[in-house]
């Protein structure tokens, strides 16, 4: 593989598993060798051997936890900032795709090779980076089981609708957090029912898009409450409110997280991993993504 080349790495099991040989007979029409995955960790060694052969247009067709591993091997081989990411959506929520503007597979294809580029900040939690989202508490276990017409629907959110029993049987959270925010130092402590950083996502006004490109994450904090109000919040879509009791807000540069000696369940866009604590930031406008026409550099 020469330096400047294109290569495609694609998750054959992604959303309904029939996608596979159609996008490699299109992504190599368009110029791109492709790879495919064959189990768990596949996608990070191909990110790393990416890195290592200077490979200099890299296509991710599967869903937002494929693109995820392909980040991480990226990052690992210390690749991120030399290589243009591209995404063909082929999970069950495609939540990075729909935010910057892919809308299918064969969009996905066409946008890898002709699409736009544009330069995007990368969340980094404990050395290790995301794009979409890092949340904690009850989502990240129920939003990975959350149907994906729900996930399609609200995001990293989902899991208030379809986390009825969860939400029944959890006990919160004892959190301590700090953060350099747009205004200055932020600091927050007590129980919360979950913690939501997004990168791509924000979880303000309704949710949707977050600015990519701004050197900020947005925080949402919500506080402990009852189930049965949770469940009623989230229906309502209230969470996402800026002005929502019991919901703080803040757009922070970084974020330190302390769970008080006990660990804590995170979601690093569907990764799941525990800390006791966590520093979350951003390395801003590291990547070149490959963007379709309706995304939206500075949304409001």
């Amino acid at each position: 593989m020469q330096v400047g080349s294109r290569r495609c790495i694609v998750n054959p099991v992604s959303g309904d598993g029939e996608h596979a040989d159609y996008v490699e007979r299109l992504m190599r029409a368009r110029g791109f060798a492709v790879e495919e995955t064959q189990g768990a960790g596949d996608a990070v060694e191909f990110g790393r051997t990416a890195g290592a052969d200077g490979v200099s247009e890299v296509a991710v067709c599967g869903g937002d936890g494929t693109i995820n591993e392909v980040l991480r091997g990226l990052h690992d081989a210390d690749h991120l900032d030399e290589v243009t990411l591209s995404v063909v959506p082929a999970g069950t929520a495609n939540l990075l795709a729909g935010t910057i503007g892919v809308t299918d597979l064969q969009h996905g294809v066409e946008v890898a090779d002709t699409g736009e580029t544009r330069s995007v900040d990368v969340g980094v939690a404990d050395g290790e980076p995301f794009l979409v989202s890092c949340i904690a508490g009850l989502p990240a276990d129920a939003s990975v089981a959350t149907s994906g017409d729900l996930k399609g629907r609200f995001g990293t959110l989902a899991f208030l609708i379809t986390g009825t029993q969860e939400a029944l049987e959890f006990d919160g959270l004892d959190l301590s957090i700090e953060a350099v925010g747009e205004e200055g130092p932020f600091t927050w402590s007590g129980e919360a029912t979950c913690l939501l950083v997004g990168n791509a996502r924000k979880f303000v006004e309704r949710g949707g898009q977050a600015d990519m490109e701004d050197g900020l994450l947005d925080v949402a904090i919500v506080e402990r409450m009852p189930a049965g109000n949770l469940v009623a919040e989230a229906i309502g879509h209230r969470l996402l409110a800026r002005d929502t009791e019991g919901v703080t807000h803040v757009r922070a540069r970084d974020v330190s997280i302390d769970g008080h000696g006990d660990p804590v369940t995170f979601s690093r866009d569907g990764e799941l991993a525990e800390h006791e604590t966590l520093d979350v930031s951003v390395a801003e406008r590291t990547l070149d993504l490959r963007v379709g026409p309706s995304y939206e550099p500075n949304p409001t």
